[in-house]
């Protein structure tokens, strides 16, 4: 009788770790994974080792090196941007990281966001991509309320692309705007000067709330050069705008350091001496590391999917597995279990922290119609049931004070005849309503496909998620690069037609394979990082991890904004 009537929320998995797909999904991720690696640990290495030299040869540390001095022994960045305009810029010699390192990483015990330019590209000088990347790191700190620390080193613009990187909301003097906004809304903002500050780059460091500057440093609204076009006075760097000049004349430095070292030693001090905020009003609870684990291992999800493209839309797996690998203890109380099975939503905890969780299942699901015939839905596909449990749960979700996390492998929304009649469209919109009007926090991850509409109502990108990452299998577009290439190919072979052209079957597979080709690239988690439409391409192994310091993150800012989904359609 005891045994009856003990509560049991645990996730059981079903995974045959010795199947043979199994163990070719395991392969060929591991494969995918060793080559995303390979091209983050080349994108690190910034300008190179000629421009490590030269930055050496003045006395300064390389922005890695900082990093390795500024952060708690033990612990690493979670890198934020990393792909960052990669790709882009090649006819300036590319611009590795968009010339700026961005993340969260703990230093004096403080989880803060760092923002480091990296002098090795292009002297750190700011191209388009690097002002948006700066923007996105302030923008989650401003939302999530994170110490941020401004590692400067830095030309100024790039002046080839100016009119790119000058003038608009998402450009250069944004970054001042919300610096000011920040320091508004009580967020710690520290600046350490090593190395050039030039221009209106010059405004970052003294628009927040400490500056350090290190000696053989410049901070100048203009330099030599330019002051000695401009007005025609000369002047040496260090009389101009030196470390000695700005602490002893114009006030405008806090501390002057001696060099790197001592500089980034000083800022670690006074980080450490920053008062305690106030607490966000999440649930959590007592948490231990060993006993609190998911029942079953990271690394199994390495087998879960076939990282072919081809496959993105097709992947059939239970996303229970998934969930069962990240939330502590395995333990799921799943919201509705019988009732729009092509989208799961229950409560759990990570990492101590309540959440709740809305997943698209992949598995086909047998649902009962209303005249009480049955059918077979689609795993990946959000139908009607499915919007209106999500969106019930993501209000019930606001009304409790739990964050969301998202987990994603949607092919779109259901079509047709049936779907029509159903309602799809308006229950669709009130799953986009729930999740636009949503003021807890929401975290994103793209496990597989995120196509269409369907990525919108799983909290896509312009939805506000205080975090979006994504495994290396994720695919990121309107729909699939199959799709897309049969309908442009036939879009495309009535346009040659009607000028006169006939094509044979090969010509007609090879504008196929062109288009797709093209598609599947745009597709690619890297396409998209290197953009900031993801914030970090994530081993899957590491999700859990990378949710507990988001969720960390996330509860850094206590306030809560009252609730009001507006008018929804019923």
């Amino acid at each position: 009788m005891a045994d009856e009537l003990k509560f049991e929320n645990a996730l059981a998995t079903k995974l045959d770790l010795k199947a043979t797909r199994f163990a070719a999904n395991r392969s060929a991720l591991l494969t995918l994974l060793g080559a995303v690696r390979t091209e983050e640990d080349t994108i690190r290495l910034g300008g190179g080792a000629k421009a490590t030299e030269a930055q050496h040869s003045k006395g300064r540390l390389t922005v890695r090196e900082r990093l390795k001095l500024l952060l708690d022994e033990g612990t690493e960045l979670l890198e934020l941007g990393l792909w960052a305009a990669h790709g882009m810029y090649e006819e300036y010699g590319g611009a590795p990281a968009a010339g700026v390192v961005t993340g969260l990483g703990r230093v004096s015990g403080r989880l803060c966001m760092i923002v480091a330019n990296d002098a090795t590209v292009k002297a750190g000088a700011f191209f388009p991509m690097t002002a948006k990347k700066v923007l996105r790191a302030q923008t989650i700190a401003l939302e999530n309320r994170i110490p941020t620390l401004y590692l400067v080193d830095s030309a100024g613009v790039f002046l080839p692309l100016q009119e790119d990187v000058f003038p608009d909301t998402d450009d250069f003097g944004r970054v001042f705007r919300n610096n000011a906004v920040m320091s508004s809304l009580g967020v710690p903002q520290i600046t350490a000067i090593m190395g050039m500050c030039v221009a209106g780059g010059a405004y970052l460091p003294v628009m927040t709330d400490t500056v350090l500057m290190t000696e053989g440093s410049g901070l100048f609204l203009a330099g030599p050069s330019l002051v000695q076009a401009a007005i025609g006075q000369k002047t040496g760097a260090e009389e101009l705008g030196g470390a000695s000049m700005h602490s002893e004349i114009s006030g405008t430095v806090d501390f002057k350091e001696p060099n790197d070292h001592l500089c980034i030693a000083r800022l670690r001090s006074l980080v450490g001496k920053i008062g305690s905020p106030a607490k966000a009003p999440f649930s959590i609870v007592e948490y231990d590391a060993a006993r609190d684990a998911p029942k079953y291992a990271a690394e199994d999800l390495y087998g879960l999917i076939d990282p072919d493209p081809a496959k993105a839309a097709t992947n059939v797996y239970d996303m229970r597995e998934v969930i069962a690998r990240i939330v502590d203890r395995s333990e799921f109380d799943e919201y509705k279990a019988d009732f729009g099975r092509t989208v799961l939503c229950g409560y759990a905890r990570i990492g101590g922290r309540a959440v709740g969780i809305v997943a698209n299942q992949k598995v086909h699901q047998q649902q009962t119609a209303l005249d009480g015939s049955k059918r077979t839905e689609f795993g990946g596909v959000i139908y009607t049931e499915s919007a209106q449990k999500a969106a019930r749960f993501i209000m019930d979700c606001n009304q409790s004070l739990i964050p969301l996390i998202f987990l994603h492998d949607v092919n779109g929304f259901m079509v047709g005849k049936d779907a029509e009649w159903s309602g799809i469209i308006r229950a669709g919109a009130k799953m986009v309503s729930a999740v636009s009007t949503s003021v807890v926090p929401k975290i994103t991850v793209i496990v597989g496909g995120s196509f269409g509409a369907g990525h919108y109502a799983m909290c896509g990108k312009a939805y506000d998620p205080r975090f979006l990452f994504a495994w290396p299998t994720a695919r990121y577009a309107v729909m699939s690069g199959a799709s897309a290439a049969n309908t442009l190919v036939e879009v495309r072979v009535k346009q040659m037609e009607r000028g006169g052209k006939v094509l044979t079957d090969e010509d007609r597979k090879a504008l196929y394979d062109e288009i797709k080709a093209t598609y599947d690239a745009q597709a690619d988690p890297r396409y998209g990082a290197a953009r900031l439409w993801i914030d970090a391409i994530i081993d899957p192994a590491q999700t859990r991890q990378v949710l507990m310091t988001a969720l960390e993150a996330a509860s850094l800012n206590p306030e809560v904004a009252k609730f009001n989904p507006g008018v929804l359609q019923t």
